[in-house]
């Protein structure tokens, strides 16, 4: 395969004032694709050319030899799940009542579960990801953070939902205030039906 920056599933300002037409014109247009450029070019010769986006992640990821190639490729992996994570018409205010009642199981609460969030991510130190996934064994709902390109495929877990907290992400709209872009995501962001037809197809399936 060939790695493709994919389109925005929205227009470039259709979240502001949340997140800025400018910060998704550098996150989009330069980060996430030099991640494709630089993937395209680790890719080539690898032996791994033939496999799909998640295969390629899970066998770079345990090969040291090509750490440069998952960092790329996960990256894109991470990036491209991140657009789908977000909906103009997101937030809280979208979360359906089936959807809240998974959360309050899992978490308590809706209050509990974004409270544990937005630690989670303002505690991941330096740059990573916070997620809400499905572990694959049990089923249950649970938040986990990766440091720089992880993700929680690598360890048997599902991704339901991504923030961004490399300072790219955010830095344009918030400078240092990570919480309050954190917060924000919650409030404004969310693209909880996403999140929802995840949940329905349950674990992620990736060819050994």
């Amino acid at each position: 395969m060939t790695f493709e920056l994919p389109q925005l599933p929205f227009a470039y300002d259709a979240l502001e004032p949340h997140m800025s037409k400018e910060t998704f014109e550098y996150h989009h247009d330069k980060h996430h694709a030099a991640y494709v450029a630089k993937g395209n070019d680790l890719l080539a010769g690898s032996g791994l050319e033939g496999k799909s986006l998640e295969e390629i992640v899970i066998a770079a990821a345990n090969d040291p030899a090509k750490t440069g190639l998952f960092n790329n490729a996960a990256q894109h992996w991470n990036h491209s799940f991140f657009w789908n994570c977000l909906s103009p018409e997101g937030g809280k205010g979208a979360l359906s009542a089936s959807l809240a009642a998974k959360i309050d199981e899992a978490f308590g609460s809706y209050d509990a579960f974004q409270e544990k969030f937005v630690a989670l991510c303002v505690g991941q130190f330096g740059s990573g990801w916070g997620w809400l996934v499905m572990d694959n064994e049990s089923g249950k709902l649970e938040l986990v953070s990766t440091s720089n390109a992880g993700v929680p495929f690598t360890e048997n877990k599902t991704p339901l939902l991504t923030c961004d907290v490399w300072e790219h992400a955010y830095y344009i709209d918030y400078r240092n205030a990570r919480p309050k872009f954190v917060e924000s995501f919650l409030e404004n962001m969310v693209n909880w039906a996403f999140v929802e037809s995840l949940i329905a197809k349950g674990p992620l399936k990736i060819a050994a």
